[in-house]
């Protein structure tokens, strides 16, 4: 038997309700695979630019706005975005903190800084920093844009980087006590030693000890006395910048007091 007219309606209701429902948990789909972005910058300007941008596009879902990097860091720290996107120089706290306390953070996001500094080594030091990503203000915005689906695949993006001159100084951070302690560990002094001469307990020089590890980002002494080698044949560069690396307990030390 023909189908009649009110069938033929009730079955394109019920084709029309199944296509609404497709529809509808495609868009539900669409927004679960959005990469959710933050942004913090000092400039009103390019935060509403930013704001923007990300809003048109549909891969990305803008969750905070920020101006400082101290509000970045506490946001972060709450993990609500899995990428950002900074200024070079933020107001209470440079990238380069900013970065250096992500580095200590369990799943931090990645960061992608977005600057227009004249700095030739930013790029290096967002690279060293453990940055994901470096994006010129003066590129297009649609740079920006794909270094952002770039990263949230797994990528690493940056301009051309010297990986030889990234390291230029690894004494800049040290204390001149941790610069002596360098220098008496690549004397070959043991820890007994190393207390005796700076007139400290075996735990104490365990611990600077640690700490001189992790500023040089090496994982133990051996490691610490190649790099120190490195550095006072010259072959390191930036070497020791001129640096007295004495211990500060050393004999030598003890006759010049006397004399």
């Amino acid at each position: 038997m023909a189908p009649t007219s009110s069938t033929r309606a009730t079955n394109d209701q019920k084709d029309g309700l199944r296509i609404a429902r497709a529809d509808g948990d495609g868009a539900r789909l669409a927004e679960a695979e959005r990469i959710d972005v933050a942004i913090a910058d000092k400039s009103p300007l390019i935060l509403a630019g930013l704001d923007k941008l990300l809003s048109d596009d549909r891969r990305f879902n803008l969750v905070a706005k920020l101006t400082d990097g101290e509000e970045f860091l506490e946001a972060a720290r709450q993990q609500k975005f899995t990428i950002a996107v900074i200024g070079w120089q933020l107001p209470t706290l440079h990238a380069r903190d900013v970065l250096r306390a992500l580095s200590r953070q369990v799943a931090a996001p990645k960061i992608v800084v977005y600057s227009g500094t004249n700095d030739p080594a930013a790029p290096a030091e967002t690279l060293q920093l453990g940055g994901a990503g470096f994006v010129s203000k003066r590129a297009p915005p649609e740079r920006l844009l794909d270094v952002l689906a770039a990263v949230a695949a797994g990528d690493m993006v940056f301009p051309f980087v010297d990986i030889r001159k990234m390291r230029s100084d690894p004494l800049e951070n040290l204390t001149l006590r941790e610069r002596s302690l360098l220098s008496a560990l690549g004397s070959g002094h043991t820890n007994s030693q190393l207390a005796k001469d700076f007139g400290v307990s075996i735990n104490t020089i365990k611990f600077h000890l640690r700490n001189l590890f992790e500023k040089l980002e090496v994982r133990n002494r051996a490691q610490a006395i190649a790099l120190f080698l490195e550095m006072k044949h010259g072959a390191y560069p930036g070497g020791g910048g001129g640096r007295s690396m004495e211990p500060a307990g050393s004999s030598r030390g003890r006759r010049s007091r006397s004399d």
